[in-house]
This record gives structure tokens, C-alpha cells and sequence, in this order.
């Protein structure tokens, strides 16, 4: 797993070594590991080091102290460095005497680099970016490197309420802050630097793709059908066919070793996926051993009387789309359930179903409403936030928006009700499922190439099981 260290776990985990160690210690060994990175971006970017231009944009804070001593760092290795204070009065006193000595210059305006520092705020700020420093970001036209996270950026929530940085690299120090997978589209490519720091368990985690290959259910020798798993789709209808068969498209692929479907598109389902198992109702779908109930079943009488009779039984159930909606009006029918129970709203659902906007706070959002609820909460969104009812946090931060298109989610909603029926806990489920998802969508779209295609949700699903084997196989590429 890699964690992510709160603002206020940092801090405490930093106290000790600043009490131990030389003033400046801490610091000068973070500025080395950043001075490092940027060399070799310049290195990637430009073919060389030596010549190169950088500019540092420097609060007031220990990050413009840490731009500060990896300027002169630079400087050091022949880069032409020139910093911008954006409070002269205020500048890290040793760090700007660091950088002059080594022939860094003060500016007063960025000018044409190669590369851009941000150390404007530090994980102490909080807030949009202060007017003047928001002018001085929007007219830098090189590519950014944030000190430890990109200013304007909540440290802990990943929210974003105002001018904030865009960065093209992202270099976090001693420990991965929640910032780091909340607001990827907003750090960039992530680089941990080792500061020494020994750090607590969190509660805010994401599985690696090691991991989720490591644990995504195969077949083994003595396997058949029924033991791989038998999953249950209530989806789709006369008004959205389509829900039905991309759901059910979600669960085939997803390696399920028996796909039920039970309602109205049953002929769509089977000229698409004629090995899935259809009837006209859950009464009459079978045994299986998790359901899917909501995408495109819509929110009348006959919708609502499937909801109710899934959620009476004592299997698994993940709740999705119109199922949300039922579920926003009559909160009751998942209390005090003692079977396993995953929703997967997306923004504007989860506001139905609490009457709050998440987006300030995914993750206090998420954690609230699993815990007010018992149940496990997938929150859609580039980063995917996965709530446990004991507080505990999964992640998945895709790497990209191609999934963001419709019908995405009833083949998410497939894939993880398949995983849910091998057995597996709602949240792995949910995490596994979101990250196979992601990568899938990304392989449809290019995401990494030069020219990057919009895709639908009938392409993210053919890809699904090219995701599964690079997953597998610990071959992931960049996106």
C-alpha cells in the first residue's frame, strides 16, 4: 500500500528530528533531494544541466526556504538561478544568503526559463493563492516543479478553492500528504524524497497496481463456474437497454465465473454477452453470491420492489445509479444491514443523498456517510475515494479524465460487483475494480500518447481485460 501522511502527522513525525538535529538540517537535506529532481528534469526537458535557467517564486514559509537552498544547489551545478520574493522581508534568511553566495540573483519578474520552482506556500498554507502571487503563477509559461505540493492546494483535502498552481512534478518531502493523490491533475508526476522521517500508520492509503494484479481472482485447478463467482445484475430496462449491457459487460469481463441478469433488457443483454444467464426478475435469477442493483432500472414502483427484495437477502450488494436515487428518499432500507453493502455514487448523487456538496472534502465527506450509514462508500471522481465504515480510506487516483464519459459506470458497477462476488471485501473490491477501470480507460483513449482520443464507455469495456493482464503481470504504463 502506499499511504498518505496527514499535515498535522508530518509535523509530528518532523518535531523529534528538528530537536536532534543541526538547525537547518532537515531542510538542507530536503533542498538536496529536490535540487536532484529538478537536474534531472532539466536533463529529461533540455539534454543538459549546465546553462539551464530556473526560477524560484519564494514565500515565506520553509518551502520558499527549501527552493531557496536547492536554488543555490543548482546554482552550484551551473544553472543561472534567480528567485522572486514574493515578501523580501519575510525570505528564509539562510537560504537566501545560501543562494546569493553561490551567485543566484533577487528578480522581480520571472523572466523565460527552462523550469519554474513553486515555493510560494508550504503545508502550513491553506487557501487560494493572494492576489499578487496568483498574477505572478498565471504569466509562468515554463513547466512548474511544486515544493512538496502545489501552492493553493489544500494539503489534507486536496480542494482547490481558488488560483492554485498547476505542476508538472511534484516533489514531496519525508512523506506522501493526502494533496499527493486527492489533486493529481494538479501535482503532476509525484517524486517522495527520504528525509528520515518514521511515520505512523494512516488511514488513507491507495493499493499499488503490484497489488491489485497480486490479488485479482483467477481460476485455479479445482475451480468451476459457481466457485469463481456468480454475480447478479439488476440494471437496464425499455428506456436504457444500454445501462443492462454495459453493467453486464463490466461482470463478464471482469473474469466472473457466472453473470445473472434479471429485468428488462434481457434480449439486448444476450445479443451482446449470450453467455450471461438472463430471467425476468430477481425472484427467479438464481443463486449467486453478490449483486448489482441500479444502473437504468429507474426509480418507479417495479425499481424500488427489486431494490427492497436484493437488499433483504444476506449477500453483498452494491447500490449504483437509480438505486441511489430510491435510496436518497428511503435511507431506511440499508440501516442495520448486516450483509456487505457498497454505493458508488458519483458528486451530484452523493449530494442527494446527504445534501452536501463533497468537493470541499472528499474524503470527510466519504468517511461521514460510511460511518453515518454502515456501509462502504465508492465517491467517483478522478480520484476515486473509498470510505470503510471504521474510517479507514482506499484511493485510486486514475491518471486521467477518460473515464468521464457516459456509461462509464455501469461497466465500473460490473466489474466491481463481479470481484464482490469472489468473496472479497467491498473496499479491495471497490479499489481493485476502480483501478482496473481507470487503466482501461486510459488504453482506450491513448492517454500518454501524443494526441490522446475522447472515448465511450463501449470502448473502455473492451479494454477491461487488456487492464486485467497488464495488472497481472506488474505492466503498467505511464499515463
Amino acid at each position: 500500500m502506499r499511504e498518505f501522511h496527514t499535515t498535522a502527522q508530518v509535523r509530528a513525525a518532523e518535531a523529534p528530528l528538528l530537536a536532534a538535529l543541526p538547525e537547518g538540517t532537515l531542510m538542507r537535506r530536503a533542498a538536496h533531494g529536490l535540487a536532484r529532481v529538478v537536474a534531472a528534469e532539466l536533463r529529461s526537458r533540455t539534454g543538459g544541466v549546465v546553462g539551464r535557467e530556473v526560477t524560484l517564486l519564494v514565500g515565506s514559509g520553509d518551502n520558499g526556504g527549501d527552493a531557496l537552498w536547492a536554488g543555490s544547489m543548482l546554482r552550484r551545478r551551473g544553472v543561472s538561478v534567480r528567485a522572486v520574493l514574493l515578501d523580501p522581508a519575510r525570505a528564509h534568511r539562510a537560504g537566501l544568503a545560501a543562494l546569493r553566495a553561490a551567485g543566484g540573483r533577487v528578480h522581480a519578474v520571472v523572466g523565460d526559463p527552462d523550469l519554474v520552482l513553486d515555493g510560494i506556500v508550504g503545508i502550513s498554507g491553506r487557501g487560494p493563492l493572494r492576489p499578487a502571487a496568483a498574477d505572478l503563477v498565471a504569466g509562468v509559461t515554463a513547466p512548474i516543479v511544486a515544493v512538496d505540493l502545489p501552492s493553493g492546494v489544500d494539503p489534507d483535502t486536496g480542494a482547490t478553492p481558488g488560483p492554485a498552481v498547476t505542476a508538472a512534478v511534484t516533489v514531496a518531502f519525508g512523506a506522501l500528504k493526502p494533496v499527493h493523490v486527492l489533486a493529481g491533475a494538479r501535482c503532476g508526476r509525484v517524486e517522495l524524497v527520504d528525509i528520515g522521517l518514521e511515520l505512523p500508520a494512516s488511514s488513507i492509503a491507495a493499493m499499488t497496481p503490484r497489488e491489485v494484479g497480486a490479488r485479482w481472482p483467477l481460476p485455479g485447478a479445482a475451480d468451476d463456474k459457481y466457485s469463481q463467482g456468480v454475480v447478479g445484475v439488476v440494471a437496464g430496462g425499455a428506456r436504457y437497454p444500454g445501462a443492462a449491457v454495459l453493467c453486464c459487460g463490466g461482470a463478464v469481463a471482469a473474469t466472473s465465473g457466472m453473470v445473472r441478469y434479471a429485468g428488462a433488457a434481457a434480449p439486448q443483454v444476450l445479443s451482446r454477452w449470450p453467455e450471461v444467464v438472463a430471467a425476468d426478475g430477481v425472484a427467479d435469477a438464481g443463486r449467486v453470491q453478490a449483486w448489482v442493483v441500479g444502473p437504468g432500472i429507474g426509480t418507479g414502483g417495479e425499481a424500488r420492489e427489486a431494490l427492497v427484495r436484493v437488499l433483504e437477502s444476506d449477500l453483498p450488494v452494491l447500490l449504483d445509479a437509480d438505486a441511489l436515487t430510491v435510496l436518497a428518499a428511503e435511507p431506511g432500507l440499508v440501516a442495520g444491514r448486516a450483509a456487505p453493502t457498497l454505493l458508488t455514487p458519483h458528486a451530484r448523487e452523493f449530494a442527494r443523498l446527504t445534501g452536501d456538496d463533497p468537493s470541499g472534502d472528499r474524503v470527510g465527506h466519504t468517511r461521514a456517510l460510511a460511518a453515518r450509514w454502515g456501509v462502504t462508500v465508492l465517491l467517483k471522481g478522478r480520484s476515486t475515494v473509498i470510505a470503510d465504515p471504521d474510517g479507514r480510506v482506499l484511493v485510486n487516483e486514475a491518471g486521467g479524465s477518460a473515464a468521464a464519459t457516459a456509461g462509464s459506470g455501469d461497466v465500473l458497477a460490473g466489474v466491481i460487483g463481479a470481484l464482490l462476488s469472489t468473496g472479497l471485501e467491498p473496499s479491495a473490491a471497490a479499489a481493485m475494480g476502480a483501478r482496473a477501470h481507470s487503466l482501461a480507460a486510459a488504453l482506450a483513449s491513448g492517454e500518454g500518447s501524443e494526441i490522446p482520443a475522447p472515448i465511450s464507455a463501449g470502448a473502455l469495456l473492451t479494454q477491461i481485460r487488456a487492464a486485467i493482464r497488464i495488472l497481472r503481470a506488474h505492466q503498467v504504463p505511464k499515463t
